[in-house]
């Protein structure tokens, strides 16, 4: 339920996003109808299956569309049959990515959000998946398709869509702007005297909303409520912080945006679905965690996403500096607030997180690599015909492919396990990309034919194929994922690995990257130990770890302690 003083929140938020004219006079009226949606949804609304934060709580990351069997059968629900069979018992929540009607971005050019694709199925499949596991979706926020409805009206001048894309003037000052992208920020249209420059940060295709419209809060306010009627108790809210404009400024994080976020905590607090909800914001270290607000009142969850690029490049530099680093210094979450964990996504290696870790000669040591083992990069644009790179495409398979250390890769597999093992073992929830678990490398064929860089690391599965590739114990696909499905089984079972758990950092040298994790209730340790070289590593430990035990198979811990390549130990009392 809706509090007095969440009532008040959200007449303060509102008075000051909109202190300006023209809305000052309708805040009061927007409010009333925010109150009004979220009663009418806790009197009549659906739910989900309500989260519970656990050690047994994971993140399956997919499209919709990820497995394919070559009919007319709608892909979710090819998708719940193959879940429930090699899945279930692995993963709570479930990520669709966008699985809403779209004409470009593999699905974040939305036309329309309150469709599903019909390729994919329709709201029955969402509502049917939701019964048993948590769905999080994405709500696309700051943009939308050049394509759909929306706009078509906004050029129209008509309902719903009049005046919900951002215009500004050739006097609006975008020498500060921060860019993700190369593309050309802004497009002249001819329909409008004044306003007459369309902006559009991520492609042509994806034009900027208008949030200083409070009707664009509104409807997303709206959708929100949508998606809970159909089963969703997680919103990813996409590219966040670019939301809010302002002439002469970074246009991103800017303060508007933070309240934003504020205002739609308070409404999934006052919602009997009780949602969460997540902000997607690759940025720097410091940017990112501003997202979790002051007082812990903007995000549930932060993605972490220092740990791709800083774990990948420690495995291939033999050199745990930089990720011993960061992780020491990053703050321990609070009972409510998480990290998302991953290491690799639909989106390529963002480079922006490790901004005040890797400096410029490791960096270009690093895209070098990475380079020679399939990747591509992509550049966002910075001053004049400036640019850095914004990201490595590549699949987490093809990154860890070889090092300048193994040049012929004897060791990947070792590598990779190792590095999920990290992932699933450190504070925070574990979040695995569908493709990750099968050991899928680059999309080629895809990527010539698109020439989309991303496409690298967004293949789709034929559904009979992967199934019979699994059924061969000795096929790559099989052996990568009985690796990782066991890592996950053991995580579920251990308190140690709650994703609350206190975590403390050890430096063992530059070749080892260690953890501890102490359950919430002090009885259980675990320590994650890897060796991140090609080398046997000695690793002298004191008579204590005699008592104690590996949850990854080796049976005798002694106090001079040889690690093989790549090898990850969970010691455990």
């Amino acid at each position: 339920m809706l509090s007095q003083q969440g009532k008040k929140d959200i007449k303060k938020i509102l008075n000051f996003i909109y202190k300006k004219k023209p809305f000052v006079k309708s805040i009061d009226v927007y409010a009333e109808e925010i109150f009004r949606i979220i009663k009418k949804y806790n009197s009549k609304g659906k739910q989900g299956k309500k989260i519970s934060i656990s050690e047994k709580t994971s993140v399956l990351i997919c499209y919709g569309d990820s497995l394919l069997n070559g009919n007319k059968e709608k892909t979710l629900k090819i998708f719940r049959k193959f879940y429930k069979k090699k899945l279930e018992k692995f993963f709570e929540v479930i990520h669709f990515l966008p699985f809403y009607p779209s004409s470009s971005d593999s699905g974040f050019s939305v036309k329309d959000h309150y469709r599903v694709d019909k390729k994919l199925g329709d709201w029955s499949d969402i509502n049917r998946q939701s019964k048993k596991t948590n769905i999080m979706a994405d709500i696309v926020i700051n943009h939308a398709s050049s394509k759909g409805l929306w706009f078509k009206n906004f050029l129209r001048n008509k309902s719903p869509g009049k005046e919900y894309f951002l215009t500004v003037s050739k006097k609006f000052n975008i020498s500060k702007v921060i860019r993700p992208r190369e593309n050309k920020l802004l497009k002249r249209i001819g329909i409008f005297k004044k306003n007459n420059l369309l902006w559009r940060t991520f492609s042509e295709d994806q034009i900027d909303l208008n949030f200083k419209n409070p009707k664009v809060l509104l409807r997303f306010i709206k959708i929100i409520i949508n998606l809970a009627n159909n089963g969703v108790t997680i919103f990813r809210l996409d590219a966040i912080a670019y939301l809010w404009k302002r002439s002469g400024s970074k246009c991103i994080n800017l303060k508007e945006t933070h309240e934003i976020i504020r205002l739609i905590r308070i409404v999934c607090n006052s919602l009997k679905s009780k949602p969460i909800i997540i902000t997607e914001t690759n940025l720097p270290e410091k940017e990112n965690l501003s997202y979790l607000g002051v007082n812990n009142n903007e995000s549930h969850w932060i993605y972490n996403f220092s740990l791709p690029p800083l774990l990948v490049y420690s495995f291939l530099f033999e050199d745990s500096t930089y990720l011993n680093k960061w992780s020491k210094n990053l703050p321990t979450t609070k009972i409510g607030n998480n990290y998302l964990n991953f290491i690799a996504s639909h989106d390529g290696i963002g480079m922006r997180p490790v901004e005040g870790y890797l400096n410029k000669d490791r960096l270009s040591k690093f895209f070098k690599r990475l380079k020679k083992n399939g990747g591509q990069l992509s550049y966002r644009k910075i001053q004049g015909s400036s640019k850095k790179v914004y990201e490595a495409n590549i699949t987490l398979f093809n990154a860890f492919q070889k090092t300048d250390y193994d040049k012929k890769g004897r060791y990947f597999l070792e590598r990779y396990i190792s590095a999920h093992a990290i992932m699933i073992g450190f504070e925070g929830i574990p979040a695995i990309y569908f493709n990750s678990i099968f050991g899928t490398s680059n999309d080629e064929h895809k990527y010539i034919i698109s020439g989309n860089k991303r496409d690298l690391n967004r293949y789709k599965w034929n559904k009979n194929r992967l199934e019979n590739l699994l059924k061969n114990k000795t096929s790559k696909e099989s052996i990568y994922y009985q690796r990782i499905m066991n890592l996950m089984f053991i995580k579920k079972q251990n308190k140690a690995f709650h994703p609350n758990a206190k975590r403390e950092n050890f430096n063992l040298g530059k070749k080892i990257f260690c953890f501890k994790r102490t359950s919430l209730d002090k009885k259980q340790i675990i320590y994650n130990i890897t060796n991140l070289s090609s080398k046997y590593q000695i690793l002298n430990l004191n008579n204590k770890f005699k008592k104690f035990k590996n949850l990854l198979g080796r049976s005798k811990i002694s106090c001079g302690l040889k690690l093989k390549p790549y090898e990850t130990l969970w010691l455990s009392n």
